[in-house]
C-alpha cells in the first residue's frame, strides 16, 4: 500500500538528488531507505528512478509518484495545521532576534509563508534593542533567537535547524583561490573582513585559528554582506561566510571560495526557545516551515 512516508522519501530524493542527502532529509539511515524505497518498487512491480544518475531520473512510475507527491502532500500539511489551530485556543506571540547576519535569504520567506497559516499570531523583529538576545529569551522579551552560538541557559532549548560550512571569500586573482583548503597559517597573514560582532561568536577564529593559537594579520568589519564582498572583490581582504550566503557570489564569478582547513568547518544553525512554548502547535509549525524553506532556498545546507 502506498504511504505518505514514500511520497516524502521520493521528494526527498528527487530535492537532494541522491540516496545520502535524502536518507539524511527523512532522517533514515542510507540502507533503510533503500531497503524502503526497494519495497515499494517491489509492490508497484517497476523501477521509480534509474540508478546512479546524478541527479536522479526518475522513470515514469517514479514521475508519477512525484505529481501525486506535490498533491497530496501540502494538502496533508495544510490540514494539520487547520486541526492544530483548532485545538489550540491562544493567540500566540512570536518576537524574534537574528544572530546571523545573513539569515534573511531564507527566514524571510518562512515568515511569509507562516503568517498566511497563523495569522493570529503576532510576529515581530524588535529593532533597536541593546541586550543580549539569549538572556532576553530567557526574561520573555523575546520569543525565539536564531543563533549558532547556543549558551547553556535555564528553560532554554536550540532546537537544530540545518549544518552549513564555513568557507573562505576571496578575490578570484588572489594566490589562495587556485587551493582546495586553507591552512590556520596562511590564514593568519591575510586581512580578515568579519561582521561587527564578538571573535568568540566566530566560527572562523572559535574552530579555526583559536585552536592553532593564530590571530589574522588585521581584522576590518563591515555590516553588509554585500559590503564585504566588495572589498573581497578588489583585493583587500578575505571574509569567512556560510556556504549558502556566498553562493549568488560564486555564481556570478564575483569572488572564489576555499575551504577552512582539509576537513572543512561545519556549524549548526539553531533556534532557541523556551522550554514552556516547545509544545506550541504554531511554535512547532514555524520550526518545520523553517527547516523545509531553508532546504528549498539554500545550496550546500545538511539536516542537522
Amino acid at each position: 500500500m502506498l504511504e505518505l512516508r514514500h511520497l516524502r522519501t521520493l521528494l526527498a530524493l528527487r530535492d537532494a538528488g541522491s540516496l545520502v542527502e535524502a536518507a539524511e532529509r527523512v532522517h533514515l539511515t542510507q540502507s533503510a531507505l533503500s531497503h524502503q524505497i526497494k519495497d515499494l518498487e517491489e509492490r508497484l512491480d517497476g523501477p521509480l528512478f534509474v540508478r546512479k544518475t546524478r541527479p536522479v531520473e526518475f522513470t515514469r512510475a517514479g514521475q508519477r509518484l512525484l505529481n501525486l507527491a506535490e498533491q497530496i502532500l501540502p494538502q496533508v500539511r495544510m490540514a494539520e495545521r487547520d486541526l492544530a489551530r483548532l485545538a489550540g485556543s491562544e493567540q500566540g506571540r512570536l518576537h524574534m532576534a537574528i544572530e546571523c547576519h545573513s539569515c534573511f535569504q531564507w527566514l524571510m520567506p518562512t515568515i511569509d509563508h507562516f503568517r498566511n497559516h497563523w495569522p493570529e499570531v503576532e510576529i515581530d523583529i524588535p529593532g533597536g534593542h541593546h541586550f543580549d538576545p539569549l538572556p532576553a529569551l530567557a526574561r520573555e522579551q523575546l520569543d525565539l533567537v536564531i543563533t549558532a552560538d547556543p549558551q547553556a541557559l535555564a528553560g532554554i532549548s536550540y532546537e537544530p535547524l540545518f549544518r552549513y560550512e564555513g568557507l573562505l571569500a576571496v578575490a578570484r586573482q588572489h594566490p589562495l583561490a587556485g587551493k582546495a583548503y586553507v591552512t590556520p597559517e596562511e590564514l593568519a597573514a591575510e586581512t580578515l573582513i568579519t561582521y561587527p560582532v564578538e571573535h568568540a561568536r566566530l566560527d572562523v577564529f572559535t574552530q579555526f585559528l583559536d585552536p592553532a593559537g593564530l590571530r589574522p594579520r588585521e581584522v576590518r568589519t563591515a555590516e553588509l554582506t554585500i559590503m564585504m564582498m566588495q572589498l573581497v572583490a578588489s583585493g583587500r581582504g578575505v571574509c569567512a561566510l556560510p556556504n549558502w550566503a556566498l553562493t549568488e557570489y560564486l555564481e556570478r564569478r564575483y569572488v572564489s571560495a576555499v575551504a577552512l582547513g582539509e576537513q572543512g568547518v561545519w556549524s549548526t544553525l539553531f533556534a532557541a526557545i523556551r522550554d514552556e512554548s516547545r509544545g506550541a502547535p504554531w511554535m512547532e509549525d514555524f520550526l518545520r516551515t523553517a527547516r523545509e524553506t531553508s532546504f528549498a532556498v539554500l545550496e550546500g545546507i545538511k539536516p542537522a
